[in-house]
C-alpha cells in the first residue's frame, strides 16, 4: 500500500487525473444510482432532486461558489490524515484538531482586536495551526513511546474538544447580545480572512491548495518525505538505520494536526465570524473520508473533496425541495464507501 502511494506521487499530474476522474467519475454514478432507488423507496423523486442539485448547485455562480466553500476544510483537514498515513500512522482525530484550531485562533482574535489585518490575521493562522497542533501532540507522544494507539486516542479526542469550545462560548467568551444562543463576540473587520467576488469564496481555499501542493512535494522531493516513507514501510528496520522514529512520529502528527487546525481557523474567520457551538457539519470526518479514498494523491484529495462538497448539497437541497433530513447525506457516504471497498476487494 506504501509503496503504491509512493509510486502515485512520482507521477506526472495528467497521469493522476487520468487515474483518479474516471475513478470518482464511477464511485459517482455508481452510488448516485443506488442513492435514487432509495430515494425511491422512501417515495421521494430522484430524478428531480438531482435536477434540482443540477439547478441550484451547477446552475449558478453563487451554487457553485458554495461547493468551493464546503471544499476549502476537506482539503485541509484530508492532508491532515494523509500525511501521518504515510508513516502507517491513522490520524482520526481531525475533528477535534479542527475545533481548537478555531478556539485558539478565536482567542488571538478576541484578545487583539485592534490589531491591524496585515497583523492579526497571520497572528490567528499561527495560533489556528498551534492549537490544532497542541491537540495532536499528545496522541503523538502516546503512540511515539507504545503506550496507546493513536486511532483510539485521536478519536477519543474528537468528543472533548467541542466541550472546551462550548465551555468557552457559554462562560467568558459568551456574547451578551446573543442571550438564546450562545456564542462568543463577532470579529473585528481585521480578523476576518478576505473573499473572492462577493462570494464567501475565501482565503482558506488558496490555505488548502497551498497546502496540498507542499504536502505533495515534502513527500515526493524531500529527505523528511523519504524518511516517512521509510517509517511507513518498516519502522523497525528504520529505527536500527538511525532514523528517529519517536521523534518524526511526535513531529508529524503535531503538524498533520496544525493543518486542520488552519482550517477550523479559516471557518471561524471567512465563515462564522465568530466562535459558535456547532462550528463544523463534520469535516474532520469527512476529510478522513476524502484521504482515505484518494489514495494519498495530492490530485485525488482535490477531485474526492470536490465530490464531497457535491454530497453535502445535495443534501441541502433534499432537506429544502423534498423534506428530506439533512443525515441521508451520510447515508450517501456510506453508499460510496462500501462501492470502494467493493472495488478494492474485487481488485484483490
Amino acid at each position: 500500500m506504501q509503496h503504491d502511494i509512493a509510486l502515485t506521487l512520482r507521477r506526472p499530474v495528467f497521469r493522476i487525473m487520468k487515474l483518479q476522474v474516471p475513478r470518482a467519475a464511477v464511485i459517482a454514478l455508481v452510488s448516485l444510482a443506488i442513492f435514487a432507488l432509495l430515494l425511491l423507496a422512501a417515495g421521494k423523486d430522484p430524478l428531480q432532486a438531482y435536477r434540482d442539485t443540477a439547478v441550484y448547485v451547477f446552475g449558478n455562480g453563487y451554487g457553485f461558489s458554495e461547493l468551493l466553500v464546503r471544499m476549502t476544510p476537506l482539503l485541509l483537514t484530508a492532508v491532515a490524515v494523509s500525511l501521518p498515513a504515510r508513516m502507517g500512522l491513522i490520524n482520526v482525530g481531525g475533528e477535534g484538531q479542527f475545533y481548537m484550531g478555531a478556539w485558539l485562533a478565536t482567542g488571538g482574535a478576541l484578545m487583539f482586536p485592534d490589531l491591524p489585518a496585515w497583523l492579526l490575521l497571520p497572528l490567528m493562522t499561527v495560533l489556528g495551526f498551534a492549537g490544532g497542533a497542541l491537540w495532536a501532540l499528545l496522541p503523538g507522544v502516546l503512540r511515539a513511546v507504545r503506550l496507546v494507539n493513536e486511532t483510539i486516542s485521536t478519536l477519543l479526542l474528537n468528543y472533548v474538544a467541542p466541550l472546551i469550545v462550548s465551555y468557552f462560548i457559554f462562560g467568558p467568551w459568551r456574547s451578551s447580545e446573543s442571550a438564546s444562543y450562545p456564542e462568543s463576540p463577532a470579529f473585528s473587520d481585521a480578523a476576518r480572512l478576505p473573499s473572492f467576488a462577493g462570494t464567501r469564496v475565501h482565503v482558506g481555499l488558496i490555505f488548502g491548495l497551498a497546502g496540498l501542493a507542499l504536502y505533495s512535494f515534502v513527500l515526493g522531493h524531500t529527505r523528511w518525505g523519504l524518511r516517512m516513507r521509510a517509517i511507513g514501510g518498516n519502522a523497525e528496520a528504520s529505527l536500527r538505520l538511525g532514523i528517529p522514529v519517536p521523534g518524526t512520529i511526535v513531529a508529524v502528527m503535531s503538524i498533520a494536526g496544525g493543518v486542520a487546525g488552519i482550517a477550523g481557523m479559516a471557518e471561524v474567520s471567512a465563515i462564522q465570524g465568530r466562535l459558535v457551538a456547532g462550528l463544523s457539519p463534520g469535516y474532520g470526518f469527512m476529510g478522513f473520508l476524502v484521504a482515505w479514498l484518494a489514495g494519498g494523491s495530492a490530485i485525488g484529495i482535490v477531485i474526492m473533496a470536490f465530490l464531497f462538497a457535491v454530497i453535502s448539497s445535495i443534501g441541502d437541497i433534499l432537506q429544502i425541495t423534498q423534506g428530506v433530513p439533512y443525515s441521508v447525506v451520510n447515508v450517501l457516504m456510506a453508499v460510496i464507501l462500501f462501492i470502494v471497498l467493493g472495488q478494492r476487494r474485487a481488485g484483490s
